[in-house]
């Protein structure tokens, strides 16, 4: 495959008639334009320019090279420009991946974010499982884990930090009474762990006590607004995160239980594969959820009452 650069500088001696006057362009020694294309020309072993002293006269297979010529560096041309604008405006396909409770969320704030680049196409992945970023071409991913991803291969910016918190409807607590640290594990109960027919909870006392607190849920699953809906309508105590509590709370819709225990520190983050290179569509969309997605768990929106609720109302 022959230089580009070989290519442009030949194409450009053609096209301003002559060495002396495409030196004179392109602010480049003489001498090195004749290289060049003595070099090319020896690649190719055919004569493109026949040279005197006094003139210069492209040969005929010369002027059919060049016509190629410049229709390959006006595609080169296209191609930057392509990039160029990419570079320049946030637009195109941008893949995120996030775990499935973080969706709600996330649809609360995307139509601004399209409003505001409506040139960007959102690919999303709603998975609980650890994404590969490389392997599976994810731009970003939403994590949400005990602590900050360590992979040297991916740059991590944190957005903040939650915890869960025990909950259950009134209704539900009026029916089973009091609970204990110690008789948590045999209330009915809620649970993330959606692989397994039991789970255990590592629950933080305030004193700083620790408790495995292992239990059979009645509904296990990786959804935390199906486990907020099955607490409000009375199936089982669950461990949500402590924005939904507040707000489950807020609306009378739930309660708290055993309040003074709490689940270990959730580090919500996103990871991406690199800074250098990157597309203004995935660096908006980093600077976007960094921006937005702490204030839209801090002000989730009101829920509907329960359905024993409504029905006594009715």
């Amino acid at each position: 495959m022959q230089d580009l650069n070989d290519l442009a500088l030949f194409a450009a001696v053609v096209k301003h008639k002559g060495f002396s006057s495409a030196a004179r362009v392109l602010n480049i020694p003489k001498s090195k334009l004749s290289k060049h294309v003595a070099r090319l020309e020896q690649q190719l072993d055919v004569r493109l320019l026949e040279r005197s002293t006094r003139k210069l006269r492209v040969t005929e297979i010369g002027q059919a090279f060049y016509e190629r010529c410049e229709t390959i560096l006006s595609g080169v041309e296209a191609a930057e420009a392509v990039v160029a604008a990419a570079k320049s405006e946030p637009t195109g396909v941008v893949r995120l991946a996030c775990p499935i409770g973080f969706t709600p969320l996330l649809g609360h704030i995307l139509p601004v974010f399209h409003r505001r680049y409506p040139g960007v196409r959102l690919l999303i992945t709603a998975t609980n499982r650890r994404i590969d970023l490389v392997e599976e071409r994810i731009d970003i991913a939403l994590r949400a884990r005990d602590q900050l991803d360590t992979d040297n291969n991916l740059i991590v910016r944190k957005l903040g930090e939650a915890r869960q918190f025990l909950v259950a409807s009134p209704a539900l607590m009026a029916r089973i009474g009091n609970v204990t640290i110690d008789t948590l594990g045999t209330m009915p109960t809620l649970s993330m762990n959606e692989q397994h027919l039991t789970d255990t909870w590592q629950l933080n006392h305030t004193d700083g006590t620790k408790r495995d607190i292992a239990h059979q849920p009645v509904i296990g699953c990786g959804d935390f607004g199906i486990l907020e809906r099955a607490a409000i309508e009375g199936v089982g105590i669950a461990l949500l995160p402590d924005h939904l509590c507040n707000r489950g709370i807020r609306t009378g819709v739930l309660v708290p239980v055993l309040p003074e225990w709490c689940s270990n520190t959730t580090i919500a983050h996103l990871v991406f594969t690199s800074r250098h290179g990157m597309l203004p569509s995935v660096r908006a969309l980093i600077d976007f959820i960094a921006d937005n997605l702490p204030t839209a768990m801090s002000h989730c929106t009101e829920l509907d009452p329960p359905t024993a609720m409504r029905e006594a109302a009715e």
